[in-house]
């Protein structure tokens, strides 16, 4: 039995907003990462999906695609972050925003 188009539109809707709301309410950059990612992956079930729906290899292209993009991110991401932690003792971005708008370091 296979899984009907709307359930996966559906539940791709639900993990972007889950994603979304993880980027925005947290003060962790480690979250919002992981909340960049659940963004991602829902993106890569809708693709699949219509790749499915339709009978089209693209949309599982663009998922290898997104797979790449995703594997890169966390890359950069983790370094960034280690690399904000060893300079300030924090990884708290309004700490960050904070120092900024002050124009100097911690």
């Amino acid at each position: 039995m296979m899984v009907p188009f709307s359930h996966l539109l559906i539940l791709s809707t639900l993990l972007f907003a889950l994603g979304l709301f993880a980027t925005l309410a947290r003060r962790n950059l480690i979250m919002m990462l992981l909340g960049i990612e659940i963004m991602l992956n829902a993106g890569a079930l809708a693709f699949v999906g219509a790749a499915l729906r339709w009978g089209q290899l693209e949309g599982q292209a663009v998922v290898i695609f997104i797979l790449a993009v995703a594997a890169t991110e966390v890359a950069v991401g983790l370094a960034a972050i280690v690399g904000l932690y060893r300079h300030t003792g924090s990884i708290d971005p309004a700490l960050e925003m904070d120092a900024i708008e002050e124009g100097g370091r911690h």
